[in-house]
């Protein structure tokens, strides 16, 4: 079982950045608790139209289609859908260049 690296990308609808940042403290929280993720710290950034990009670490692929199953993550991850909108890494400007950077970004 190996871990796996993540980048969930959040474009929060207008005027609801602070809420999105409420949910996504409680998401990495409820990883952790429910032993999906690893120890390693998330790194979060934001993308210049606004985005904020969360980097963690799933424990397994297991562990990643277990989170699919759980009530408690389920209930956040559609918190997080009524606020924002989930983006792909292409549809940023960013990835358009070899090294894109981004600024830190702190939930």
């Amino acid at each position: 079982m190996s871990a796996l690296i993540t980048m969930a990308l959040y474009q929060p609808h207008e005027g609801k950045e602070e809420q999105l940042n409420e949910v996504l403290r409680n998401h990495i929280k409820t990883l952790e608790a429910e032993n999906l993720i690893t120890s390693r710290e998330p790194i979060r950034a934001r993308a210049a139209n606004g985005t904020v990009i969360e980097i963690f670490e799933w424990r397994s692929e297991q562990a990643k289609d277990a989170a699919h199953e759980s009530p408690g993550v389920m209930r956040v991850w559609n918190e997080i859908m009524e606020i924002a909108e989930i983006k792909s890494l292409s549809s940023l400007g960013e990835a358009n260049h070899p090294f894109p950077n981004f600024a830190p970004y702190t939930v």
